[in-house]
Order: structure tokens, then C-alpha cells, then sequence
């Protein structure tokens, strides 16, 4: 098993810089703002032949009564307790300070072995600055720069030292077959809500505030013998609501994680209906093609009338989805969420499904000798055969002359026999056309 590192400490002390730099990554959104991170995050970080897992964490109040702030606390406490060795990380620059001595009472009786780190330590003497962090009481304080690099080697071994580490020298590698399977949606719409439901833990803050999420979390999951890798992405709103620099940044991690991710379910909310940004997310999913499924959330909260307006809703302005499996559900009361697992499942095949040429080009033939496309000027397009050009998403090539003269709705004609054909169920099919040069055409 690989050694796990969990790094706590208050507030903008630079926990997710140090993270990113543990892992060698930008996994964690940095930004000089204090509160950014709110739940766990895992990542994965080697030095020499030893590997190990680091969890960041966000601002850790051990007595935080109420508000997300005891939902963050949760999450840290929780980090804590699956770590094998705790950082606490402090603030070189601004000292010692009254929650830093709540946070070290809390590891103190917790027994776990701990290292204080002062981060921010660049250029400073240790003699001098470093001496008030004793009065801690967690023992040697270990300076360190997150964001220049320096004493991270050393923290590494420092971390390690007190651990077995024989049987890491032939670290777990990633089994191939895990889904990637992408959340998203609009701010407040449950997504982290589904994720603990799914894992039957508090993992991700739920919290009803729009915005509570902001980076982009993965956990790993694995359901009858299948891994999935779940990603609880940050809600995006319109362009012109986004104000706060953060969100900007919580919008870009959004974005790579449906560009990275197998399948992505794409969550609505029932007492607000298909809004302007449910199709904007869509129509960036469908742009680069991932596998999609389409879960009505909250569906509880609605009545008959609301709920015959969501369904039309839906049919209306997002008619490019029709490919796509819909879910009704309601992620707190737990409804609807077993067949969830078929439809994300059905997607993920149809979008890495394997098409034979010779299948391929039998069904263009038949569906040309069913319906020609249409003349254009004196020349009929003429369609030869085709075959598979890629998978997620599976694109078909097809070989011919004149094929620039191909309709839209001919080409949607076509994808409707191929997508029959093969079950592509969830997910889009591109369809590319290759005319073959004309030899005469310069005499």
C-alpha cells in the first residue's frame, strides 16, 4: 500500500501549492485567496523508487460550529484519519497564530505522527523567524518554499522516514479499464450530493450554496467489479455572471475535466428547468465528444405540471442530445440511481465500440440503394464504402466522389442507420466524407 500524506493547516498557508508540488502537477487551483479549497483532494507523487498519496485540505477550524466551514472541517478531519503521517503546515511569515494552536492541540491528542512544516521559509533565518512555532509543541519545525521548491526533498524523506516501505518497491500500477466518469452541470444543481450518495460517505461538501465546489475533485470508486474514476466539477455558470477570478479558475479545471473524462452526466435541475447554460454545458460536451447521460435532478421537488414543462423543455433546446439516455432522480432521497449505472455503462461500450469495415460499408450500400443523396447540379454524390476512423467518439470515414454535395439531413439519415446498426446509445457519432481526386480535372 502506498504511504498517504494528508496536509493541514489554517487558511491560505499554502497547502495547495504544496500539494501541487508533492505530486508535480497543477491539480490544485493556487491562488492568493484565503478559503479556495474545501475538499479533499487526492493526488498521486513519487521520489525514487518510493510512491505516495498526498491529500489536500481545506482551511482546518477544529471548532467550527456551523456553516461550510464545519462542512470543510469534516472533510479535513476525515483526511487525517485515513493519513499515515500528518503536515502541518504554518506560515512562516505571518507567525504563530491562535488557530494554529487549536490545530496542533487536535494532532496533539490524536497521537498520529505529524510534521510542522513553515512553508513560505524563502530567505529567511531559520534561527530567528522559526523559533515562536515551537511553542506548538509537535516538536522540530522544518522550513520549506512550496512555490521555489526549496525542502521538499528533504520533507519527502522526513514524511517517509517513519514508515515501512518495503513492499513499495513494486508500486500498484493503474489498472487499465477505469471510466472516467465526469458530474457536471450548473452550480447548486447536487452533484456533489449524487457523489456521497453513490459512496455513502460525506467525500465532497455539499452545501446549499451555489459555488461550494470550485475545483475540479476525483475519487475512486468501483461498483460490481467495474472501476470508475468520479469527478465532481465545479458548476458553470454564464460568462457574464462570473466575476470572482477563482470561479474563473474553477471554470477552466470544469472544462479539462469533461475534455479528460469518458462519459460525463450532465445533471438538470427540476425546479429550475433547461436554462440557456444547461445548453451551452451540452453543446460543450457534444463538442468534444464525450459519452453523455442526462439526469433530471430534484425531480421530488416538482409537481405534475413542472414536470410535464421539464420534459418538453428538454426536447425543445436540447434536441442534439436525443442520442442520450434521461434519468429521473432525486440525489437526496436516493431515487432513480440504480439505472444511472446502466445508461453511464452503455455509454462508455458505445463510445469505444469496434466497427468492421465490411459491416460498415454494407450498410452504406443499403441505405444508398434505400434513399440516394440528393443530385447536386449535374452529379449525384456517389458513396463507395466506408470504415471506423477512431473511437471516443466513433468517427466513420466515408470514401467516395462528390461527397461535398452531401446534405445535412442525408448525413443525419446515415447516422441514424449506423447508430441502429451498432447501439450507439450515448454517445455522438461523427461522420467525415473523403472524395477521391478527379484525374481529368486539369484537362
Amino acid at each position: 500500500m502506498k504511504p498517504v500524506l494528508a496536509l493541514v493547516g489554517r487558511p491560505n498557508v499554502g497547502k495547495s501549492t504544496l500539494f501541487n508540488r508533492l505530486t508535480k502537477s497543477r491539480d490544485a487551483i493556487v491562488a492568493d485567496f484565503a478559503g479556495l479549497t474545501r475538499d479533499r483532494h487526492y493526488g498521486n507523487g513519487k521520489q525514487g523508487k518510493y510512491e505516495y498519496i498526498v491529500i489536500d485540505t481545506g482551511g482546518f477550524e477544529p471548532d467550527a460550529s456551523s456553516g461550510i466551514f464545519k462542512e470543510m472541517a469534516k472533510q479535513t478531519t476525515q483526511a487525517v484519519a485515513e493519513s499515515d503521517v500528518v503536515v502541518f503546515v504554518v506560515d512562516a511569515r505571518a507567525g504563530v497564530s491562535s488557530q494554529d494552536h487549536d490545530i496542533a492541540s487536535y494532532l496533539r491528542r490524536l497521537g498520529k505522527p505529524c510534521i510542522l512544516v513553515a512553508n513560505k521559509a524563502e530567505g529567511l533565518l531559520e534561527g530567528v523567524q522559526l523559533v515562536e512555532f515551537y511553542e506548538l509543541g509537535l516538536g522540530e519545525v522544518h522550513p520549506v518554499s512550496a512555490a521555489h521548491g526549496q525542502g521538499i526533498r528533504t520533507l519527502i524523506e522526513l514524511a517517509l522516514a517513519p514508515l515501512d516501505l518495503a513492499e513499495d518497491e513494486d508500486a500498484d500500477v493503474d489498472q487499465p479499464g477505469v471510466i472516467k466518469l465526469a458530474v457536471a452541470g450548473r452550480p447548486n444543481v447536487g452533484k456533489s450530493t449524487l457523489i456521497n450518495v453513490w459512496l455513502g460517505e460525506e467525500r465532497l461538501v455539499a452545501f446549499d450554496l451555489p459555488g461550494t465546489t470550485r475545483d475540479a475533485i476525483s475519487v475512486p470508486f468501483e461498483r460490481n467489479g467495474q472501476k470508475f474514476e468520479l469527478i465532481d466539477t465545479a458548476g458553470l455558470r454564464r460568462r457574464g455572471k462570473v466575476f470572482e477570478a477563482i470561479e474563473k479558475f474553477s471554470v477552466v479545471k470544469t472544462l479539462q475535466a469533461i475534455e479528460s473524462a469518458h462519459v460525463v452526466l450532465l445533471l438538470i435541475d427540476a425546479t429550475q428547468g433547461v436554462t440557456d447554460q444547461d445548453a451551452h454545458i451540452a453543446g460543450y460536451i457534444l463538442e468534444n465528444g464525450r459519452a453523455v447521460v442526462l439526469a433530471v435532478n430534484k425531480w421530488d421537488a416538482v409537481d405534475e405540471y413542472q414536470r410535464e414543462l421539464v420534459k418538453r423543455s428538454i426536447e425543445t433546446r436540447l434536441p442534439f442530445l436525443k442520442f442520450a439516455n434521461m434519468h429521473l432522480i432525486s440525489a437526496q432521497k436516493r431515487q432513480g440511481l440504480g439505472p444511472l449505472w446502466a445508461s453511464i455503462t452503455q455509454a462508455y461500450k458505445a463510445a469505444n465500440c469496434k466497427m468492421s469495415t465490411p459491416v460498415l460499408t454494407r450498410l452504406l450500400l443499403e441505405a444508398v440503394q434505400f434513399q440516394s443523396p440528393k443530385r447536386a447540379g449535374m452529379f449525384r454524390p456517389k458513396l463507395r464504402y466506408a470504415h471506423q476512423g477512431g473511437m471516443n467518439p466513433p468517427v466513420i470515414v466515408i470514401h467516395g466522389n462528390s461527397l461535398e454535395h452531401v446534405t445535412d439531413a442525408y448525413k443525419r439519415f446515415l447516422e441514424g442507420r449506423f447508430r441502429h446498426e451498432f447501439d450507439l446509445v450515448g454517445t455522438p457519432l461523427r461522420i467525415e466524407f473523403k472524395t477521391s481526386a478527379n484525374p481529368f480535372a486539369d484537362n
